[in-house]
């Protein structure tokens, strides 16, 4: 104990002066150096020893005096109530991440055998408290309108941290907590049903909001990424094999919420009860417990079923039971999906709600493929999805949700069990919409409408789902998606023609492209690979004849920022584009080979480079996204297709150096390794031409003139100088070595002379005759040790990199002093 003698000296006193001062009397900083002393203790204490260290001295443990403490902080906060951030905020703060460091551990393992039993009931008290503090700001604040107060007007995301605080506290004493929160539930409900058309429920309302997020955290984990498993703490707790499923409290507690939710579906109910702001609760919790509860597919009830170890997953065993394929899972799915469809349906407008319902609901669902095949099923699925293709209805969401939407109906495909089925489905879901976009482009009067508000919006829609399709192909459906796409190949080269000054809509045109070429290409045929390469050079083509991209200096600042954003937005998309067609060289799951078709997707590419190159300018290369998107491509063509390269005329070849010499200086070290990479493919390319006989990359090697007329020096000769500086003087990190000896290796093959004379101006221009000496060894180290020789083979590279390592260790410290 004596390493802990300080922060427990503190503790005492801090202790002590709770005691005897109102707390509103103890000086802010004193009262935030105490919270500090207990988190710092936190840290490097079991729950137990953190427990023993006051109450070795006091009448308590320190785990109630925590729970005390953070009650009368939070009624300080609560006396407060002020938009501003207090000392209260930060004590709150600071308690609150006290529980965290002494409840993390014990999340993931039994609560009795880590939590003594009086820290239980702390935690007990102190979450009960919380609860009705936080029910009692919600009433209190139902009927503020200013909607920016971040204590309770906030989003779910921006509440999540301290709701999740909360949570870890709750399961601390989960046997206490769910009876606790069902009871308090079914009050509110049960008022909400007394007072339905009588008295204002604005305040109940927003109680049951605040409730169901409270509710969502403790019992389910968001599992962000991964499929998350029930909370260690309820299947431990509730070890109870006499009860029956249906009394298990988390069952009770979930059931109530399933019942109270399916009221929504009843428009009386939802004209005088379901606000869009409780709706957004609702679907929040229904996406958070679906992914935990609702048939999960880990299997674990059956396994537990054939084991011995009943006693032990008992809780788990009965509610993934109770919510499973072969139980009252396929009926809460059905529920679930009635429920989002009327959010998409009847709440028009509510975007936040929609996008709740798209995009983690819905979403959600269609992730988990045991869901798919039970979905699919579904009278109510198929309402969604006949709604969705033939109505007008979901033509009012969100153009973004629509797309979410189309991604989440076609990816429901694959709980289809035959392909051809599978594939049928797509075409069913979207046939109409296709169907429209070739209908609405074959118009005669289509240039004159185009630009009508309807028009416009009802193409863009089309748009909008066709992309979300194409971005939901996988194999099964591939086939589907494909034939979907090809049949509106010519309706978007006329669209993307009438659209030309339309950038919103130009770039939806090209995202949609993007999507079914990266969904589709490895799979495609050589007659199909030759139909998409053809189209999308007739796509580049029309881009590039009307301009498309371009600034005009003429403009004023601010419609120049908007155009360059309009311009990075397509840029992206086009460099996005060329990586996919370049992939059917990289990986080609077809039968035949494309060269059967006399297809060569180089020329495209080429084409495109020569397009898109002059486009983007170093100011362009500063948006992160873009600059990634560009040296992907221009790594991955060089090594792909290097003759290609060598082909492009002078402006545009002298403008890639360019951002390749961007690149080499980047800050980020994945733009740097993507650039040494690229300048590895052009070396090596040249010095395996010419050693063959040809000339390589030409003239290109030899010099270029400048805008003055002036010979510059080879692009070889200018990226071995640079290269070398970089390694020897500049900062970089360690990890780009390798790489870097990649692409040093073949420029030093080719330019051996250049090479030589640099590395005798170095050494001629060092002063200390033992570092002159020893920097010359260095050199000669360099390329001659480990047998190195003029091969570009793997075993060469290798040596080679090993011999850099060596060669700076040996020279860069003395050299940067210089």
């Amino acid at each position: 104990m004596h390493g802990y003698l300080p922060a427990h000296t503190h503790l005492i006193i801090f202790y002590n002066m709770y005691l005897t001062l109102n707390l509103m009397l103890v000086s802010f900083s004193e009262m935030l150096d105490g919270c500090r002393a207990l988190l710092a203790i936190a840290n490097v204490t079991t729950p137990h020893d953190f427990d023993g260290l006051l109450k070795s001295m006091r009448p308590m443990g320190t785990l109630t005096f925590l729970s005390m403490l953070m009650s009368e902080v939070i009624k300080v906060l609560m006396t407060s109530n002020t938009e501003e951030e207090t000392w209260s905020w930060e004590a709150r703060d600071v308690l609150l991440d006290t529980w965290t460091a002494i409840l993390t551990p014990i999340n993931t393992m039994n609560v009795n055998a880590l939590l003594p039993p009086d820290g239980i009931t702390a935690a007990a008290n102190l979450f009960s408290f919380i609860v009705e503090c936080e029910l009692r700001l919600a009433s209190a604040t139902a009927f503020n309108d200013e909607g920016n107060s971040d204590y309770l007007h906030a989003s779910v995301s921006a509440m999540d941290e301290r709701l999740s605080c909360y949570a870890l506290i709750a399961r601390a004493c989960i046997d206490v907590t769910i009876p606790l929160l069902l009871r308090v539930f079914s009050e509110r409900v049960a008022r909400l049903n007394q007072g339905r058309g009588i008295i204002d429920l604005t305040e109940t309302l927003e109680e049951l909001y605040s409730l169901l997020l409270i509710i969502g955290h403790v019992i389910a984990d968001e599992g962000e990424g991964e499929l998350p498993l029930v909370p260690n703490t309820i299947q431990t707790q509730f070890v109870v094999d006499f009860v029956e499923a249906d009394r298990h409290p988390v069952i009770l507690l979930s059931s109530s919420i399933l019942k109270f939710a399916e009221q929504c579906l009843s428009p009386e109910m939802r004209a005088s009860v379901f606000s869009p702001r409780l709706m957004e609760s609702i679907i929040w919790f229904l996406a958070r417990w679906s992914r935990t509860y609702l048939m999960s597919s880990d299997g674990i009830a059956e396994k537990i079923l054939d084991s011995g170890h009943h006693h032990e997953h008992s809780s788990k065993k009965t509610l993934l039971c109770f919510f499973g394929e072969h139980n009252q899972g396929k009926l809460v799915l059905d529920i679930i999906v009635r429920i989002a469809f009327i959010t998409l349906t009847s709440y028009q407008g509510e975007k936040d709600l929609q996008g709740l319902t798209c995009y983690q609901l819905l979403h959600s669902l269609v992730q988990q493929k045991h869901i798919c095949i039970h979905l699919v099923t579904l009278n109510s699925w198929h309402e969604l999805a006949t709604s969705f293709s033939t109505e007008k209805t979901l033509m009012l969401l969100d153009t973004a949700h629509q797309r979410s939407l189309a991604q989440t109906l076609v990816r429901s495909a694959s709980g289809i069990r035959n392909s051809e089925a599978s594939s049928q489905y797509v075409r069913n879901l979207m046939g109409p919409i296709a169907t429209y976009i070739v209908e609405i482009s074959r118009k005669h009067n289509f240039r004159s409408i185009a630009q009508q508000p309807d028009i416009l919006l009802s193409v863009s829609c089309m748009l909008e789902r066709l992309r979300g399709a194409a971005s939901a192909s996988e194999p099964r459906t591939q086939k589907a998606i494909y034939e979907l796409g090809f049949s509106v190949m010519n309706p978007i080269l006329i669209l993307l023609e009438v659209y030309k000054h339309e950038s919103a809509v130009v770039y939806l045109l090209l995202k949609f492209v993007v999507d079914w070429v990266d969904g589709q290409i490895t799979y495609l045929e050589a007659q199909e690979t030759a139909a998409v390469v053809d189209f999308c050079m007739r796509l580049l083509q029309l881009y590039s004849s009307h301009n498309i991209g371009k600034i005009s200096l003429s403009l004023s600042l601010s419609l120049i920022s908007e155009s360059k954003t309009d311009k990075y937005r397509d840029l992206r998309a086009l460099l996005q584009l060329l990586s996919s067609l370049c992939s059917k060289d990289m990986i080609d799951f077809s039968s035949d080979s494309i060269e059967a078709q006399g297809t060569n997707i180089s020329q495209v590419v080429y084409y495109g480079l020569h397009m898109v190159a002059p486009l983007i300018s170093m100011e362009l290369l500063k948006y992160p996204k873009l600059c990634h998107d560009y040296f992907s491509l221009l790594s991955h063509m060089l090594e792909v297709y290097p003759e290609t390269f060598a082909l492009l005329n002078s402006e545009a070849f002298a403008h890639v150096l360019g951002t390749l010499d961007f690149g080499l200086h980047h800050q980020d070290a994945d733009v740097v390794s993507k650039s040494l990479r690229a300048l590895q493919a052009l070396a090596s390319y040249h010095y395996k031409e010419t050693g063959n006989g040809n000339i390589g990359l030409g003239a290109h090697t030899t010099g270029l003139k400048d805008s003055s007329g002036n010979v510059q020096e080879g692009l070889l000769s200018r990226f071995l100088r640079s290269l070398l500086q970089l390694l020897l003087f500049e900062d970089y990190s360690s990890d780009l070595i390798s790489v870097a000896a990649d692409a040093l290796l073949p420029l030093i093959l080719c330019e051996q002379g250049l090479y030589q004379r640099l590395g005798n101006e170095l050494i001629e221009r060092q002063p200390n005759p033992t570092l002159k000496t020893r920097l010359a060894n260095a050199f000669h180290t360099l390329t001659s040790a480990n047998q190195l020789s003029s091969s570009l083979d793997r075993i060469n590279y290798q040596r080679f990199r090993k011999n850099l390592t060596s060669f700076l260790v040996e020279v860069r410290g003395f050299l940067r002093t210089m």
